[in-house]
């Protein structure tokens, strides 16, 4: 038997591959102002920190902007987003099976991401992930992210878990900075958004098939 009582798992690029939606209204968003397009690796390499720094990152890879342009371009951005936000958003194989097996042996599940509450809310609900998860914190105003702890923090509090009996998954640097700020222990999966190397993690901490993630201590 496992002691953690409770798994926590970012969003974007961890249980659903969102890439594709982000990247096609990232590009709307930059066409409104006469930019070039972006490559899908290049908006994936932009994902983990929130979507006001995905624009961000977008605007400077084109040519630069001051803080009104990035206002503006954000607005189109979250426009576009809101109205293709599981057009060709899906959960990763296994993550289904995954989270029916966990509810199965009692494990208490949250979600913590940087993406925005309400879309991630909506997306979690339009893929119908929301009956899984007891708690689901996203971004809000006055809010810091992550790789701040805060966000974990309030999530472990909301499913009543000491820190030390929770497992924080994700898939990108910013969400192993955020486990270990927060003193919980991290998963990593290694077919998402991982843009730079994590290497102190062991091979146990790490998985790259949902079929076979490994996330709990046998």
């Amino acid at each position: 038997m496992t002691g953690f009582t409770a798994i926590i798992f970012d969003l974007d690029g961890t249980l659903i591959h969102s890439a594709p939606d982000l990247h096609f209204a990232a590009n709307a968003a930059l066409e409104t102002i006469g930019r070039g397009s972006l490559d899908l690796a290049t908006i994936i390499s932009f994902i983990g920190n929130g979507v006001e720094t995905l624009v961000k990152r977008a605007l400077a890879a084109t040519g630069g902007g001051d803080e009104a342009l990035e206002r503006t371009v954000l607005a189109v951005f979250l426009e576009v987003y809101a109205e293709n936000i599981t057009t060709l958003t899906r959960p990763y194989d296994g993550v289904i099976a995954s989270l029916e097996t966990f509810r199965g042996e009692g494990i208490k599940l949250g979600i913590c991401t940087n993406k925005p509450i309400a879309p991630a809310l909506d997306i979690c609900a339009r893929l119908d992930l929301t009956r899984y998860f007891d708690v689901i914190v996203g971004a809000e105003a006055g809010r810091l992210k992550k790789p701040a702890p805060d966000m974990l923090l309030a999530c472990l509090s909301q499913l009543g878990c000491p820190r030390e009996k929770a497992i924080y998954v994700g898939d990108s640097a910013v969400d192993y900075q955020t486990a270990r700020n927060g003193d919980v222990a991290f998963r990593l999966f290694s077919k998402g958004y991982l843009n730079e190397p994590l290497p102190l993690l062991t091979a146990a901490e790490q998985f790259d098939n949902w079929h076979q993630n490994g996330i709990l201590p046998a």
